[in-house]
């Protein structure tokens, strides 16, 4: 499957034979960067919030999810589960759905923006994760420090930062380097989109920066 990085949480993934995803498109009123005005079968929706719902930005007529539950779409087995701070957020203010999108035999999650560092009980309900779409830039989602101990709890096989600073995006977060010194990472070089295959996951985490698409 080919994974292509929009900014923000925007991802578009595409498997031959199977539907294609978008996640969290934002739209022209929220960034200066261009989002991903392409067609897509589904689109997830993370969170209710400018720069994560600009559905109408997607072509076409996709099914869009953005609620919790189990669902079957063009081949790929997509699991959304619910996800917010108990201890910071007892009334549940910040409603965020991760998605973990099952292409045959490529487990991908994206979570969203997610806040905390989860229990052992949403960890397991996320399962085996191929790779791995981490926000990691602060702000209302997980910062480096954060991102680092989610990721040594799922231990999945590759890594994509999101939601971090850069040009276009009028949201105060902080760069992607911070993380990648806390993961002990500091020259990985961005690529332009990224290939998976099962035999192209690595037995342990490697991380992957992949440059926002022109």
């Amino acid at each position: 499957m080919d994974i292509t990085y929009y900014g923000h949480n925007c991802f578009r993934m595409i498997e031959r034979g199977m539907a294609s995803i978008i996640t969290d498109p934002f739209d022209a009123s929220f960034a200066s960067i261009d989002g991903p005005h392409l067609p897509a079968d589904i689109v997830t929706i993370s969170t209710n919030m400018p720069g994560h719902n600009g559905v109408a930005e997607v072509k076409g007529s996709p099914m869009v999810l953005n609620t919790p539950g189990e669902f079957e779409i063009g081949g790929v087995f997509i699991t959304g589960i619910a996800t917010w701070n108990p201890q910071t957020d007892p009334e549940h203010t910040h409603y965020n759905v991760a998605y973990v999108c099952d292409f045959d035999k490529v487990r991908v999650c994206h979570l969203g923006t997610l806040d905390y560092v989860p229990s052992q009980s949403v960890i397991e309900a996320l399962g085996s994760v191929d790779v791995l779409m981490i926000p990691v830039g602060g702000h209302i989602a997980l910062n480096s420090t954060q991102a680092a101990e989610v990721i040594s709890l799922i231990e999945p096989g590759l890594v994509v930062p999101m939601y971090f600073a850069m040009p276009g995006i009028p949201v105060e977060l902080d760069e992607v380097h911070k993380f990648l010194a806390e993961m002990g990472a500091p020259d990985v070089e961005a690529v332009d989109s990224l290939r998976v295959t099962t035999s192209a996951v690595p037995d342990s985490t490697q991380i992957v920066v992949i440059d926002v698409k022109a």
